[in-house]
């Protein structure tokens, strides 16, 4: 029993961090473990995939086999019944690939994904694929819907000092129109608009979002993508109680 509150201490640990990973020094001074301690923990739970060590840092981080048990545990809870079926109404209305983000760290995590059959262009962001959150307009919803002080410690990691205040300028902008978009952050020739997701507690728990090809994109269409994501984001924040 000690073995495991050690090890679901050590990956809280992790997952609280905003860091791109923790030294086994810094794990040990966290949890007031011994290193010999940590470093018999940390290699249980390397080989159960509870954590994994980056080859050239050196630094650890939660495994994949959270994120196996967390989409498991998506496929079981509300989140199929009161958000999947909005996901694939915005998905009909406006022929395009949707996605469903969710903040982990530094990172936002796309969980789903509903592609439309009838256009055969999709933007295909593989489901656990992991996004810095300061790139892509689902992310910069995410950061802007958080508190400030979590946004900020998220900012001075991923942001370079000489470009944080205009990207804080951007998050309130999004803060003020109640959406965000983006044009080829990640990949040239392609566009997204997205929205924030809260809970009934009032937490950011994600964001829904379009993706789409932004050739010869009409300012008509893109209002339109806009007004439609935003349609789905309040549909989703009352059935979560969070309106």
């Amino acid at each position: 029993m000690q073995a495991l509150e050690r090890s679901m201490k050590i990956a809280e640990i992790l997952s609280d961090s905003d860091q791109e990973g923790m030294s086994i020094s810094e794990l040990s001074v966290r949890s007031g473990l011994p290193l010999s301690t940590m470093h018999r923990i940390l290699q249980g739970m390397m080989r159960q995939r509870m954590v994994e060590q980056d080859e050239q840092s050196r630094l650890y981080r939660l495994g994949p086999v959270w994120m196996e048990y967390g989409l498991r545990l998506y496929d079981s809870m509300d989140y199929v019944t009161k958000i999947r079926p909005e996901l694939e109404q915005l998905s009909r209305e406006v022929k395009e690939s949707v996605y469903l983000s969710r903040p982990s760290g530094n990172e936002a995590i796309v969980v789903e994904r509903i592609d439309n059959e009838e256009n055969p262009i999709r933007i295909n962001d593989p489901l656990g694929i992991r996004i810095p959150l300061h790139i892509g307009a689902a992310n910069k919803a995410i950061l802007a819907a958080m508190p400030e002080d979590r946004a900020r410690r998220i900012i001075e990691n991923l942001v370079p000092e000489e470009m944080r205040g205009e990207f804080c300028l951007k998050l309130h902008q999004i803060r003020k129109a109640g959406f965000a978009e983006s044009h080829g952050e990640r990949t040239p020739g392609t566009a997204s608009v997205a929205v924030a997701i809260k809970d009934g507690l009032g937490e950011v728990i994600g964001a829904v979002s379009i993706g789409f090809l932004d050739y010869e994109l009409e300012d008509e269409r893109l209002a339109y993508l806009v007004e439609k994501v935003r349609e789905a984001g309040d549909r989703i924040a009352r059935k979560l109680g969070a309106l």
